[in-house]
């Protein structure tokens, strides 16, 4: 399967601003590129790119007095498959976890496992360990919190979407990520492009969007607490804790979003632009 993917996001500033921005694929897929995956920053100012702590490509930018223009646009081969469902996962004892995946246990920014444990024990300590439990989680999720654009705002964690009962595909993600690290099964947040390949067609604007994975059988697998089934096309554009490690644009100043447009769709070969 090949899916064209990109974005133009447009920022208004009054004087020049630094910013840092992930709005790259993840290194894990560039084997996957069938066209060039490069930013084009408009005006044309200088850009320059390094690796985070987590593998992730951050790009720093000053944003010019007036304003900058941020594109993308690529095609990705993707397998065509869902999100694999493996539901003989394990779950490790903590004393067994490798050394680098024990901070995906503790809390953080938006995942405030100290006020939610007592509340993940209640609900999933009688759930039998292992993918069984996380997909327990994601139900409870999914079917506790309601969807709507209008409920995002920046601050928000995961103890507000428990409270509140609302929100946006990151605050899913977030509340699950907490819980799931309250029963001492490792999780980490993670965003990229899903457009709506395999499903009817959806009636909202196109987004990124934010899934999260947790670490059973010795390695990472896929869950969706906003969706709550397996979907076809993710691209990864970042990983880490949690949004605070993740976020598509840091101003260093203020800086005004003025457009955001993102694309993801289906193409097959003959679609392609020639040279």
């Amino acid at each position: 399967m090949l899916i064209r993917t990109g974005y133009d996001i447009v920022f208004e500033t009054e004087v020049a601003t630094p910013m840092m921005a992930m709005l790259s694929l993840h290194p894990s897929r560039n084997k996957d590129l069938v066209t060039p995956h490069r930013i084009v920053a408009t005006p044309d100012v200088p850009t320059y790119d390094y690796l985070d702590a987590f593998g992730n490509v951050c790009t720093r930018v000053t944003v010019p007095k007036g304003g900058l223009t941020l594109s993308c646009d690529f095609t990705i081969e993707d397998s065509g498959a869902p999100d694999p469902f493996t539901p003989d996962a394990v779950q490790h004892p903590v004393e067994d976890l490798p050394d680098d995946i024990l901070i995906y246990l503790l809390g953080s920014r938006y995942c405030e496992t100290d006020r939610l444990t007592e509340t993940a024990w209640s609900l999933f300590g009688h759930v039998p360990a292992g993918w069984q439990r996380v997909q327990a989680v994601v139900d409870f999720v999914h079917s506790h919190v309601e969807f709507g654009y209008h409920y995002a705002r920046p601050t928000k964690t995961a103890w507000d979407v428990h409270q509140e009962r609302q929100g946006v595909c990151r605050d899913f993600a977030h509340f699950a990520i907490t819980l799931c690290r309250c029963m001492n099964i490792p999780a980490r947040y993670c965003t990229g492009y899903l457009g709506d390949i395999g499903i009817p067609p959806v009636d909202a604007p196109m987004d990124f969007s934010a899934w999260f994975d947790v670490y059973l059988g010795g390695t990472w697998h896929t869950f969706d607490a906003r969706h709550n089934r397996p979907r076809i096309g993710r691209i990864l554009m970042a990983r880490g804790r949690d949004a605070t490690d993740t976020a598509l644009t840091t101003t260093f100043g203020r800086a005004q979003l003025v457009r955001f447009d993102v694309h993801t769709d289906e193409v097959f070969a003959d679609d392609q632009p020639s040279g």
